[in-house]
């Protein structure tokens, strides 16, 4: 008995676990919404109370209540609804499309699945653990927050392939009809996409998110409040996916550029990123408030804590970098080696026709025109093939007229 082919689950299945990732996403968003909200405002109207029995209210009070910082605290539990729901979606939906995938007999690597799982690991362990609850106090932590953001986390998700596991998991829509599949689609392929993902907006984006933010009033003011915190989490992890999606090449995207251009647009906001870091550094003076008085009990010296963070915003690039360029590299020689195959395949079909039309090309360069009149009449030529052969030797002769006529020097 012929064994039966492997079953393929309808629209409704993946539609149905599509629904039930959102579902338990908002659930538990919910939840813990109104759990953050208890501790960001404190269960009394005295807010928050550090250990040494000063008050503090707002940001700053959700890492008074923890204490000093230690390593073992910065992994504690402390989850951030918006960002724990939208990673559980995240993982929910990725899982389902490589499971659709392999329910119809399609493979899926694994290392793409393990780089996404990664990937959305470093946005919980950014957002919701005791690394973002300190980083509402600290200058270095929030600065650790913002180079996990916008460098390391939107590199493993990309290596994910995201858009490319959609596409290939969202089944067409039919002739005339509009569907998921179709929508993202045009998406990629809209003037606005293409604007967004060029160089002359991905770089300053990218760029702002450092001198703009931190140089202006506008970081105190997102500090200020927790919906403000969020929406500046969420810029980092936009910018960062917004710089590396086309520069990457792993996912489709609007346009499509050579290897050493994307070296090039990579390398082109490395030195904004180091300058950066250089100057918070050698700063002598605060200028971020936000940051200003953290509990009096933990002992810091505020102003060498922002220049450490100079510090790691100047050192944090230079992983992620090599990271991006090794991917490169690696695209760059497959794509060479896809092409050796291809010509190899046509030399074979062919009988290495191109090869002989080159050498030949050669001989009648190095013999003069009269060797180029003399291959000419000893092949036969048909049709284009003659039209192409005495055109050249007519270029070759204009030449040799050409040279004659110079004056000796």
């Amino acid at each position: 008995m012929a064994p039966s082919p492997p079953r393929t689950p309808g629209p409704g299945a993946f539609r149905a676990v599509a629904l039930i990732a959102l579902g338990i996403a908002l659930f538990l968003g919910a939840l813990m919404l109104g759990d953050s909200q208890t501790d960001l405002h404190g269960s009394g109207h005295g807010g928050h109370s550090g250990q040494g029995g000063e008050a503090l209210s707002g940001m700053a009070g959700m890492a008074a209540v923890l204490g000093k910082p230690t390593i073992a605290k910065m992994f504690g539990w402390h989850p951030e609804p918006l960002f724990v729901a939208g990673s559980i979606a995240a993982v929910l939906l990725y899982c389902a499309a490589v499971w659709r995938l392999r329910r119809r007999g399609d493979k899926w690597p694994i290392g793409r699945l393990i780089s996404w799982l990664a990937g959305v690991a470093t946005v919980v362990f950014a957002t919701s653990t005791g690394l973002a609850a300190y980083g509402t106090a600290l200058f270095s932590i929030h600065m650790i927050q913002h180079m996990i953001l916008s460098m390391l986390s939107p590199i493993l998700l990309l290596l994910g392939a995201p858009i490319t596991l959609a596409l290939r998991a969202l089944r067409p829509a039919g002739r005339g009809k509009r569907g998921p599949r179709e929508v993202l689609l045009a998406v990629l392929h809209s003037r606005f996409s293409a604007f967004m993902s060029s160089p002359l907006v991905t770089l300053p984006l990218f760029i702002a998110s450092l001198y703009v933010l931190y140089f202006t009033p506008l970081l105190d003011a997102a500090m200020g409040n927790m919906w403000g915190h969020r929406w500046m989490m969420i810029h980092f992890l936009a910018v960062g996916l917004l710089f590396f999606w086309p520069i990457m090449g792993i996912d489709p995207a609007p346009r499509k550029t050579g290897y050493v251009i994307k070296m090039l647009e990579l390398f082109a906001g490395m030195p904004f990123h180091a300058f950066f870091g250089v100057a918070v550094m050698m700063s002598s003076s605060l200028f971020v408030n936000s940051f200003a008085t953290p509990p009096a009990s933990w002992n810091v010296d505020t102003l060498n804590d922002q220049q450490v963070g100079g510090a790691i915003a100047w050192a944090f690039g230079e992983v992620p970098t090599v990271l991006v360029l090794l991917v490169i590299f690696s695209q760059w020689m497959s794509s060479e080696e896809r092409l050796a195959r291809r010509k190899d395949r046509q030399a074979d079909r062919d009988g290495d026709k191109e090869l002989d039309a080159y050498n030949a090309y050669l001989a009648r360069l190095a013999g003069g025109p009269a060797a180029a009149a003399v291959s000419a009449e000893s092949e036969p030529e048909s049709g284009d093939e003659a039209v192409d052969a005495a055109s050249a030797a007519d270029g070759e002769q204009a030449v040799a007229v050409s040279e004659d006529r110079q004056p000796a020097t």
